[in-house]
């Protein structure tokens, strides 16, 4: 009998999916709380794991005596230890083509809220005397500018799409698809280097690396007053300099929806800036979104264990031969 523990809340038709599978005999353990600590209360007899945002340490996994596979509520992985699934030859799935038109459209708000100042229009209506701020035409045009997707993925490409229609100039750069070969119809490929000197807008979609994608040296090579959407994770942009860059005019705003600590405390440098727009990491977290990767995730884990997982979806497939034959049993 299949035991499965979803540690995070899910979408009320994931949550009638879970009954579903309970009363085919599954075992399902139901947490609402998003952290480690109560995932790993339950991990010792879970033979899957569906998690949100929380992270999965070595310590964690070490506890799980039967875990044959963790199912990510998502599609990054940045916070699971993949070297301890490895070790043990857990599987790690993702969700598929569940959020990018989500994000794409979350970071388009943000390129437009850039571009016309959104936050301090806002003020000025809001507080008495500010009228006048209208006059200062810091408020500008994305018709016909230029925009740097930096990460040309599923994400990227609605992303270009959208941006076309607003007559906006697309280039990408992908040091993936520079390598792979860039698809049929793609936008105009650059390295970084050119693109940051030729982009007025930026939208970053790249994993979290070793180092910041848009580091200092970055910054300095953009146009003064470019704007920045970030909906991919923080830690890609440094913000330090991403701050610098609002404080000094090199950027003209920004869109912020990830950052090096979740929640940020108010010593964020950042939150200091009134020509920038935040949220709490919910590109990708629309109703619709939200449904459907509650579902997708919660399928992965059973199909994993069933022996039907689409591979595609599976992380870190090229480790698991050695425990193939457990997968249908």
């Amino acid at each position: 009998m299949a035991r499965l523990l979803v540690a995070g809340k899910m979408h009320p038709s994931g949550v009638a999916l879970l009954k579903q599978y309970e009363s085919q005999g599954v075992v399902v353990d139901y947490i609402e709380e998003v952290s480690e600590a109560s995932c790993a209360q339950l991990i010792g007899e879970a033979d899957a794991l569906v998690i949100r945002t929380q992270p999965l340490s070595a310590a964690t996994i070490a506890k799980a005596r039967r875990l044959k596979v963790v199912s990510r509520h998502g599609v990054g992985y940045d916070s699971v230890d993949l070297q301890a699934l490895n070790a043990r030859g857990i599987g790690l799935t993702v969700v598929g083509d569940v959020n990018s038109v989500s994000v794409a459209e979350h970071a388009m708000m943000q390129l437009l809220a850039g571009a016309k100042r959104a936050i301090r229009a806002d003020r000025s209506v809001r507080q008495i005397g500010q009228w006048g701020w209208r006059n200062g035409l810091e408020q500008q045009e994305v018709s016909g500018k230029n925009l740097l997707i930096i990460g040309y993925g599923r994400i990227g490409r609605h992303l270009a799409n959208m941006a076309a229609g607003f007559n906006m100039q697309v280039h990408a750069h992908d040091p993936y698809l520079e390598r792979a070969g860039w698809p049929t119809g793609a936008v105009h490929p650059t390295s970084l280097e050119d693109g940051l000197a030729w982009a007025d807008f930026i939208s970053i979609h790249t994993p979290r690396g070793e180092r910041p994608t848009l580091g200092q040296a970055e910054f300095a090579l953009m146009k003064p007053g470019v704007i920045i959407a970030n909906t991919a994770r923080g830690g890609v942009i440094c913000e330090t300099a991403l701050a610098e860059g609002l404080a000094n005019g090199r950027v003209g705003a920004a869109g912020i929806d990830v950052f090096d600590e979740e929640p940020p405390t108010r010593l964020t440098p950042l939150l200091t800036h009134d020509n920038a727009i935040f949220s709490p990491h919910i590109a990708g977290l629309t109703a619709e979104c939200s449904e459907r990767m509650a579902i997708s995730s919660i399928e992965n884990a059973m199909n994993y264990l069933a022996g039907t997982v689409d591979p595609t979806l599976v992380v870190n497939a090229e480790y698991l031969t050695s425990v193939e034959p457990s997968l249908s049993a």
